[in-house]
């Protein structure tokens, strides 16, 4: 298990980048951590991961004491594994070896066949021999990931792991790596802007603002209730409006375009979705989004209920 008991991190003495961090993970389990960029994310990866030293409190592994830098000459932990946005491969070599760079070379057979297990999760199959330098942004990202799992940690580190991989990549290697995470029962944390890597494949969500955890729990708890804006627009569009006096939060398939009511607003204009149409309306010098089947005339009038079903 790991727990992270109120840690504060800074650089300096007078701005913390993360204050009063609190929470724990289970072998196996999935945690997404959110936020815009710049409230602490990748700080804190690499606080778990004893690249920096706490200002305050601590980080257990099972009973293990995470340390930063001041206590080891080389930082990190040994099971733990943690893939930054730069992937510090070996640019000439092949893929295959920079799988392979932690691996027994004494067991050369072994080594070979965890090699060629990884290149499958990650979708490479067809790449093992090719120099890294060749490769793009998103393919070098994927074998970053592959290496990091080579020797299966006991707790995976990723910071925004799709953000350079073509979205149609993304989506399959998702399901891949994930589904392959949760058969070996190694946690994870994934730092990200993409709420995808929380809805559908995170056990735990936390959300950092102004460097503290703001909201903690389901995703989706939080996709459901959303403690405010900030946090129900890090999954969607999401509309505030005044009901009856109350501020209410509604995603753009709680409200409906209908035939007749008694709220009535101005199409300013409409995004293609694919399966729908994102329709942008003026209601009392209000911004709304409504989520549409067809698309609608720009300027026309038209009338518009909620619905706060899911």
């Amino acid at each position: 298990m790991l727990r992270v008991n109120n840690i504060a991190f800074t650089y300096n003495k007078e701005k913390p980048l993360l204050e009063n961090i609190n929470f724990t993970l289970e072998k196996g389990e999935h945690l997404c951590v959110m936020g815009e960029s710049g409230c602490g994310k990748s700080t804190l990866l690499k606080v778990i991961y004893g690249l920096l030293d706490l200002k305050e409190g601590s980080i257990f592994w099972n009973e293990q004491e995470v340390l930063g830098p001041a206590f080891h000459l080389i930082p990190g932990i040994k099971y733990f594994k943690y893939v930054a946005q730069d992937f510090d491969l070996m640019p000439y070599t092949s893929v295959s070896d920079n799988i392979s760079k932690f691996l027994s070379r004494i067991y050369a057979e072994e080594s070979k066949k965890r090699t060629q297990e990884l290149l499958e999760v990650i979708e490479m199959t067809a790449f093992s021999d090719v120099k890294v330098k060749t490769l793009s942004g998103g393919q070098q990202q994927r074998v970053a990931i592959a290496r990091a799992l080579a020797k299966e940690p006991e707790l995976l580190l990723l910071d925004e792991p799709f953000g350079q991989i073509d979205n149609f990549k993304k989506r399959s290697l998702r399901r891949m790596l994930f589904s392959y995470l949760k058969e070996k029962n190694i946690a994870c944390i994934v730092a990200t802007h993409d709420a995808e890597d929380a809805l559908s494949f995170a056990d735990k969500m936390i959300v950092i603002q102004n460097n503290q955890i703001i909201a903690a729990g389901t995703p989706q708890d939080l996709y459901k209730n959303p403690r405010n804006k900030y946090v129900a627009s890090l999954f969607n569009d999401v509309n505030e409006i005044l009901i009856h006096g109350k501020k209410e939060l509604l995603y753009p398939h709680q409200i409906k375009i209908v035939e007749n009511s008694e709220l009535k607003a101005e199409v300013i204009n409409t995004y293609f979705k694919g399966t729908y149409w994102l329709i942008e309306l003026s209601f009392n010098n209000q911004i709304i989004f409504v989520n549409h089947p067809k698309d609608v005339q720009k300027l026309k009038s038209v009338f518009f209920q909620f619905d706060g079903n899911g």
